[in-house]
């Protein structure tokens, strides 16, 4: 049997994780983490997914699960929400025909499909940025489309979207002074991983080594949870690790960053230990403590911060990816007894790409072959060589 197939065999991923004073956004599930921070897994929630994960957006002018869960429109049409994949989860950037960029603190399965605009691709290996959190991973097959990379370095100052799949807004947080109760911001809510989206400003760009803890971590892109930032002001959470951030450059949205913490944990006193430690998007700390490098609950101020890995300081490394001349995966040979299946590999087959052959062992009867690979090959003659089944692919 003559034809092609698509390659689907996918390489196992490895994570990589920190000891990080802020925690990180990606497991789906949140764990203790003894530094300042998080990591996160998130779309807009605050916290590295190294110790937490973060889920989705969180807003300040709204806790309906429901918003901003399509995309934007108005000025902020085609603002990064057209280029985001969804991957186990988490989301990915495609930013070339056969890449996509996502955080590497992010654990997904091997051959967990990557869905791009409802076409599923097979991740078949990745690249991880040695100085900071990025991972690039190469599919089978070729994207539509795909993000262009911010590589600018005026990001201070600028609007941006930012884009997760995390948790929803859950219960207030609420401290008391002289009889009078305040509320500080919101406990993350139950995690749904609905993809959603936010603004906010980066207020500062900032060493990820210094403000986020140990680890290669690199720039990163800061910006706080306000009170007074408009209706679509949002925070980071568990689950919102990967998730991206565009800014706009002249009239074109562009990649400028990618989830990865936030800050936290809180509690409401010193004394009790983690007892009653708790993760929020808070846009003012005062009356709350939060867990400093030395692991002590220290008086907190101010608005909380989220952060993304700032990409315009890693293009260098990202071009050297996505432009090497990586060759092409050799296919696989599949067989079965009859011409509509079921197809299972050849695991003694010996491919030889250099002269395009497959050589497998005669069959005892009739059998069907086709390949699996990536690329558009097909079978162009079979033979009968010492004892053995020869096939020739083109």
């Amino acid at each position: 049997m003559f034809g092609s197939l698509p390659y689907w065999l996918a390489s196992v991923a490895l994570t990589r994780m920190w000891s990080a004073i802020k925690c990180p956004l990606m497991q789906p599930f949140t764990r203790s983490c003894a530094s300042r921070s998080r990591l996160l897994i998130f779309v807009f929630i605050s916290i590295w997914l190294s110790g937490h994960s973060v889920n989705a957006i969180l807003f300040y002018s709204s806790g309906d699960p429901n918003y901003n869960t399509s995309a934007p429109g108005g000025s902020l049409t085609n603002s990064g929400w057209q280029y985001q994949a969804s991957w186990g989860g988490f989301l990915g950037t495609p930013i070339a025909p056969n890449y996509f960029i996502t955080a590497s603190h992010v654990y997904v399965p091997p051959g967990t499909p990557v869905v791009f605009r409802g076409v599923s691709y097979t991740t078949l290996t990745n690249y991880d940025d040695p100085a900071s959190d990025l991972r690039i991973w190469r599919i089978c097959g070729t994207f539509p489309d795909y993000a262009p990379i911010y590589t600018n370095t005026n990001e201070t100052g600028n609007a941006f979207v930012v884009i997760g799949r995390g948790t929803q807004r859950g219960p207030p947080v609420t401290t008391t002074n002289f009889l009078t109760v305040k509320t500080n911001g919101w406990q993350w809510g139950a995690y749904d991983a609905i993809q959603r989206w936010g603004t906010n400003v980066v207020a500062a760009v900032v060493n990820g080594d210094g403000v986020l803890g140990n680890g290669l971590i690199g720039e990163v892109l800061q910006a706080t949870f306000d009170a007074n930032g408009g209706n679509n002001e949002c925070h980071l959470s568990f689950g919102d690790s990967g998730g991206a951030v565009f800014i706009k450059d002249a009239s074109i949205w562009k990649l400028a960053g990618i989830n990865l913490a936030v800050d936290g944990p809180y509690n409401t006193t010193n004394t009790n230990g983690d007892t009653n430690a708790f993760n929020a998007a808070i846009f003012d700390a005062t009356g709350l403590y939060e867990k400093s490098v030395g692991d002590v609950w220290v008086p907190a101020s101010g608005p909380g911060s989220f952060y993304a890995t700032r990409v315009s300081a890693h293009v260098s490394w990202i071009n050297s990816v996505i432009n090497a001349n990586v060759p092409p995966e050799p296919p696989v040979l599949q067989s079965a007894a009859s011409a509509s299946g079921p197809y299972a590999d050849e695991t003694n087959a010996l491919v030889d790409d250099a002269s395009r052959t497959i050589t497998t062992s005669l069959p005892g009867g009739s059998q069907f072959y086709r390949l699996r690979t990536c690329g558009p090959l097909t079978i162009q003659s079979i033979q009968v060589q010492g004892g053995n089944l020869v096939l020739t692919y083109q």
